[in-house]
């Protein structure tokens, strides 16, 4: 049997991770050139450190602003396999992005 670790339940930290990619992700232009760079990495692990299905979710989630059920149907898959996908996502996003922030 696989131990659980803190960080396998959802809870503030993720929460704090999902605002953290959409208000980098759907803010306007302003905050200067570290948002801009900030942006640009956020691209940057998406497109390269993501897998293909995490990547599609993301997009899907944050840049398409479809909700899990949305997204599940559109793809024919179940609901808690979107929203542990996008989590896993979001997971590995913040685990690069820690290195930035």
């Amino acid at each position: 049997m696989q131990k659980r670790l803190k960080n396998d339940f959802p809870g503030e930290a993720e929460f704090c991770a999902d605002k953290r990619i959409a208000a980098l992700i759907g803010e306007n232009g302003s905050g200067g050139d570290k948002r801009g760079l900030m942006i640009k990495i956020l691209r940057n692990i998406i497109e390269n450190e993501l897998s293909q299905r995490q990547r599609q979710m993301i997009g899907l989630y944050y840049f398409s602003r479809m909700n899990i059920p949305e997204i599940a149907e559109t793809l024919s898959v179940n609901r808690s396999t979107v929203s542990r996908t996008i989590s896993r996502g979001r997971r590995n996003i913040m685990e690069k992005m820690k290195y930035f922030i």
